[in-house]
């Protein structure tokens, strides 16, 4: 975005995002992605007390995954989780891509659009876990090749954590400053709406893997979706976002490893009945 005479922040962290506009402007804009995600969480709570399957994750293929949801029900389940747990991570990208379309004289429908695109991103990747969901209601019993099978997604997801690509999103997502300059898509709502599915884009590179470790303890596990919601906002705004993210690949694949060992161990982590205890509470 050359060109354009904006005050921009000293250094490219995710932290300086926070003071390129008015205090009023950044504190309002934060507390709708906030307030957005907060209903989704509550959304999210409440389905999941319908959803014991959703809760527990590979470990109980062929015993408790008929999987009898329609694709609109599940598309608009898994877009709600993806608001709870990403929307809290894009707000540097959301503030600084506001402070140039203000100064352009813009409103805020192009910001409503950098969202929509970002979001959009992320609710067609739930046709993957869909397809796995549909695939696994074909399982007649529970089979210890599935959890070896959950067991070696976990060792590729642990192993992406250490590759160039993963690195090259988190690099992305960590300098929102260079994305917005150097991705202009032209004014108004398209425009952003390009913008924002650029950087879906980039922040799936960077997620999607810690995304599957949840697929295979439960997409609606909210213990899991907690901590992974949790890694994904440090990875992207913690000075030590970086280190964590060789952490977190490791117990991933130690993990996965095990797993495949000792397929029992899934259950360990993922009990038959965490289900309906979470349900409980």
């Amino acid at each position: 975005m050359t060109g354009l005479s904006v005050p921009l922040p000293a250094e490219d962290t995710p932290r300086s995002a926070y003071g390129v506009l008015q205090r009023r402007a950044t504190v309002a804009t934060v507390a709708i992605l906030l307030g957005l995600a907060g209903i989704a969480w509550w959304s999210t709570v409440g389905s999941s007390r319908d959803m014991a399957a959703m809760v527990q994750g590979v470990a109980s293929v062929g015993v408790a995954t008929p999987f009898d949801m329609t694709v609109l029900v599940f598309m608009a389940m898994w877009t709600t989780m993806m608001v709870a747990m990403m929307f809290p991570t894009i707000a540097p990208i959301v503030l600084l891509h506001r402070m140039v379309v203000r100064r352009r004289g813009e409103g805020a429908l192009p910001t409503v659009a950098l969202a929509g695109g970002y979001l959009a991103i992320w609710a067609l990747v739930g046709l993957v876990p869909l397809a796995g969901l549909v695939g696994f209601r074909q399982v007649p019993q529970q089979s210890m090749w599935v959890e070896r099978a959950g067991g070696a997604v976990l060792v590729v997801a642990g192993a992406y954590q250490f590759t160039r690509w993963k690195y090259t999103c988190l690099r992305t997502c960590r300098t929102p400053l260079s994305f917005v300059l150097t991705h202009d898509f032209g004014r108004g709502w398209s425009g952003a709406l390009r913008v924002g599915m650029s950087h879906g884009l980039y922040c799936l590179g960077c997620c999607w893997a810690l995304m599957a470790v949840l697929f295979v303890v439960g997409l609606m596990n909210l213990a899991w979706m907690a901590v992974i919601a949790v890694i994904f906002v440090a990875e992207k705004n913690w000075s030590h976002g970086v280190a964590l993210t060789r952490v977190v690949g490791s117990a991933v694949l130690a993990f996965g490893v095990a797993v495949i060992v000792d397929p029992a161990l899934l259950n360990t982590f993922v009990p038959a009945h965490s289900g309906a205890m979470m349900m409980s509470g």
